[in-house]
């Protein structure tokens, strides 16, 4: 649980390297796969059960079935790992691969991945942060692993190898750190609107007029100059956001102001669907661009397998399904080329790779977070606001409806956030930048297979060990004299 409580709320990130120093050294003496997987479950169970406690808020048995099916991916790659037998730089370097590939998993499957509560958000504030400039938050998990080897191998006095990886880790480091991240374009001045309320309420339970109206009435205290006003996730509900009294607010807003404004709308999708969108318009008052969420969350935003799931589970809290985007979140405005990535994608390195790849030149992240009575989620997000900056080289701009709303350099530095359930406004100076870090050049593939390729040569030679290994000399008969037991 030392790794889970690196993780957002609590943020201590050091105490996930040691976490992941005591994981190293117990796995370094289980000999067999039935302890390595024992291992893998009590791992995951423990993080989870903590990082993933916010899930208890809506169905106890869902968050239990959540927790394990999670902690399986970390037994499941912990299976992979060489037994005792295997020499000791297999033992090194197989750890980190495991739990990059556990990540990766966890990230990709059931239903699209659930990357929330992992081990990289609790790196997003410490010093290995700038590691996602180079491979993301894969790389940051792998890397953090090996300082756990790091400490193994010290505290076992194998000094030369411990100070070989330490020298190592140090040098690629300092690369993340000098590696490019882009050019600045220009700055613009951004308003982040956030209108305040209660919290802990579900989206069926909500007035949806209030939300826009306290938005609304907060966005009125804004004053020119302001060249971008970012309002949150579903602070819009229409059944067609065109020729809607809304509609024609956000323009009149973006007419006074002589700005473009980004506001998450929520509107009809058919007779059992909706959309969530995020719609721009220009300061003449038009609606310009939409972007349309393309990874939703399962059991939030729609139900996959709904026909089984209805006959285990109450589902007339979400009695439509959410229709899926296609393509990067990239919005084309008078301000630029905006990208976005709504609420838990932000969760997704791919969209925002998707997003600065069709030149986006700063991420806006317009979320939604007022189901939850906690802080945890809230603050998860916010740290994976940090690590997408860093690892693609933009600034990131969040707005939710009771917070947090926040505005985050390319260096995953958080310079302004809103007070959880306030109504308020940020307005801060963001630069718009243009070009690649390694990471948006490369994404995570390269770093997934050379992890399998690790995994199963580690697993073949240790193998191979297996067999070369001499059969052990017969037990001596009573009586006899043992080997070298003459003169002792």
């Amino acid at each position: 649980m030392l790794t889970a409580l690196s993780v957002p709320p609590w943020g201590f990130w050091i105490l996930g390297l040691a976490g992941l120093a005591l994981l190293a050294w117990r796995l370094q003496s289980l000999p067999n796969p039935a302890s390595r997987l024992a291992a893998g479950l009590c791992f995951g169970i423990g993080q989870f059960s903590l990082t993933l406690f916010w899930m208890t808020e809506f169905h106890a048995i869902g968050f239990v079935a959540v927790v394990v099916s999670e902690a399986a991916f970390f037994a499941v790659a912990f299976l992979a790992l060489p037994g005792v037998q295997g020499p000791h730089w297999l033992r090194l370097v197989a750890f980190p691969a495991a739990m990059l590939l556990a990540e990766a998993a966890r990230g990709a499957v059931p239903f699209g991945g659930l990357p929330m509560g992992g081990v990289a958000l609790g790196q997003a504030v410490g010093p290995l942060a700038a590691v996602a400039r180079l491979g993301g938050s894969l790389l940051l998990v792998a890397v953090a692993a090996a300082i756990g080897v790091a400490a193994v191998l010290a505290g076992r006095r194998q000094l030369r190898p411990a100070a070989v990886l330490v020298v190592l880790l140090v040098g690629l480091l300092v690369v993340a750190g000098a590696a490019p991240a882009g050019t600045v374009r220009g700055t613009i001045d951004v308003a982040v609107v956030q209108g305040g309320g209660p919290r802990g309420f579900r989206a069926v339970d909500s007035d949806a007029d209030a939300v826009y109206e306290r938005h609304l009435a907060v966005s009125d205290r804004l004053e020119p100059p302001v060249d971008l006003v970012l309002w949150p996730e579903n602070a819009i509900d229409v059944e067609a956001i065109e020729g809607s009294r809304e509609a024609a607010d956000l323009g009149g807003l973006a007419r006074r102001l002589d700005a473009t404004v980004v506001a998450g709308v929520t509107q009809d999708a058919g007779r059992a669907g909706f959309r969530n969108d995020a719609v721009a318009w220009a300061p003449d008052g038009t609606i310009v661009d939409v972007y349309t969420k393309a990874h939703r969350v399962p059991f939030g935003e729609y139900v996959p397998a709904r026909a089984f799931f209805e006959r285990l589970a109450d589902l007339s809290v979400l009695p439509r399904d959410a229709v899926a985007g296609e393509g990067p979140g990239v919005l084309d405005t008078p301000v630029g080329r905006l990208g976005v990535a709504i609420s838990f994608e932000v969760f997704f390195s791919e969209r925002a790779l998707a997003a600065v790849r069709s030149g986006g030149e700063v991420l806006l992240v317009p979320t939604n977070a007022s189901s939850y009575t906690t802080s945890q989620v809230p603050t998860q997000e916010m740290a994976a606001a940090q690590l997408q900056a860093w690892s693609t080289g933009r600034w990131v701009v969040a707005s939710a409806p009771t917070g947090y709303g926040g505005i985050v350099d390319h260096r995953g530095r958080v310079l302004q956030r809103t007070t959880l359930g306030r109504p308020e406004t940020l307005v801060g100076g963001v630069d718009l930048r243009r070009g690649s870090t390694p990471y948006v050049s490369v994404g995570d593939p390269p770093f997934v297979v050379v992890s399998l390729l690790v995994l199963a040569g580690a697993w073949l030679m240790a193998r191979s060990g297996r067999r070369t290994i001499p059969p052990m000399a017969p037990r001596p008969t009573s009586g006899a004299a043992r080997p070298g037991s003459e003169g002792s």
